[in-house]
């Protein structure tokens, strides 16, 4: 196709909600338009985060948690035929001043050198309200890659 975009790698960010398993839905189905592989971020919230910080919260609990997500996010990536990969990012943190869920994402999508990204814009997670919710209307504004809002 002539004039089509290159797109080597798409992020889209999740978690656990319905709304980012359907992200994760379209991301899939962009990767595979354009060749691409599927790279899925497990965006934690400030409550896990200040949980994990703190003591509170094992990381092997984290990991348990993202497992489902990810397997839920590789199984729709195969359906699709698409090469899959995973990450986990805190979105907050206490220590570091400017660690906000939209800079964890375009952060990440730098690292995955990724070209197109997908964001779920609502949640229906009330506790996860504050990660991709925030995250959105950010990377939206500052992203450098073409992103779908879904």
């Amino acid at each position: 196709m002539a004039g089509a975009p290159d797109f080597d790698t798409v992020l889209v960010p999740v978690d656990g909600s319905d709304e980012s398993t359907r992200a994760v839905e379209y991301a899939a189905a962009v990767a595979a338009k354009y060749d691409a592989s599927l790279h899925v971020l497990y965006v934690l919230g400030e409550a896990v985060s200040r949980a994990v910080e703190a003591g509170r919260l094992d990381d092997a609990d984290v990991a348990t948690e993202s497992e489902s997500v990810f397997d839920a996010a590789e199984a729709i990536a195969t359906a699709h035929d698409v090469p899959f990969t995973h990450g986990t990012a805190f979105g907050f943190s206490s220590s570091r001043k400017l660690t906000h869920p939209g800079s964890v994402i375009l952060d990440a999508a730098d690292e995955v050198d990724a070209d197109f990204l997908v964001i779920p814009r609502e949640t229906g997670l009330e506790e996860s309200a504050d990660v991709l919710e925030k995250a959105a209307e950010y990377v939206l504004l500052y992203a450098s890659q073409p992103v779908l809002s879904v």
